[in-house]
């Protein structure tokens, strides 16, 4: 078994793999906040990049432990909901099988690869190799990543949940909330008298029964 077959069958050996695609038309600007918040916002480690060879970018997880398909789907789903929200469902694959693993021909002139970060971006275009990639280098980027193991999934799953839980409630939130009153003219003041903007700020602030986004006005206003 060479370099690269071992690193393959390290991440992505019997039901250890999970693909996440994003195609028609490839493009790294809508995945990479994906791919860069299941580091930074969820602790994971990093999924593989790859070029599919024919019309989008692949992101491929490896699981330390197995379990079935559906735990893995879930997985995707929840990044999916989280990071992909807006775009268009039939552009986003997702399996739960090592099947298709790149390096692979995919046409006479495509080989589909895996690919470092800082040059996902040169490949919005095309996103293939027009020849067969080095195992070598292959193995290279295959070498740097680690398989997520079940507890940091679990706890990432917890932490998606709750992140979903907190923005639905706040739409519904903003949704129901009564619009603030605007606050009513003041009184016409009596002929020659003078009003006094810092005492009429004040009595705003100390009036329990108007909106409290009034009253933080008057007081920001007080404080200039």
């Amino acid at each position: 078994m060479n370099r690269l077959q071992s690193e393959l069958h390290r991440l992505y050996g019997t039901a250890h793999a999970a693909v996440l695609s994003l195609a028609r038309p490839a493009d790294w600007q809508a995945l990479s906040p994906l791919w860069r918040g299941v580091q930074a916002d969820l602790g994971l480690p990093a999924p593989a990049i790859a070029i599919d060879g024919e019309g989008g970018f692949q992101l491929w997880f490896s699981f330390a432990e197995g379990g079935p398909p559906e735990q893995a789907l879930a997985f995707l789903e929840a990044l999916r909901a989280r990071y992909l929200d807006g775009i268009a469902p039939a552009r986003i694959g997702m399996t739960a099988a090592a099947e298709a693993l790149p390096p692979r021909q995919v046409q006479a002139d495509r080989w589909s690869a895996f690919i470092a970060p800082d040059l996902a971006p040169l490949f919005a275009d095309e996103p293939w190799l027009d020849t067969p990639p080095g195992h070598e280098g292959q193995a290279d980027l295959l070498q740097r990543l680690a398989p997520i193991k079940d507890a940091a999934r679990q706890a990432a799953l917890q932490l998606l949940a709750a992140t979903a839980r907190s923005s639905t409630d706040a739409a519904a939130t903003a949704a129901t909330a009564p619009a603030l009153p605007t606050a009513p003219p003041p009184a016409p003041s009596p002929r020659g008298a003078d009003l006094d903007p810092r005492r009429f700020l004040q009595d705003v602030l100390n009036d329990e029964t108007l909106a409290l986004g009034l009253r933080i006005e008057a007081a920001k206003a007080l404080l200039r």
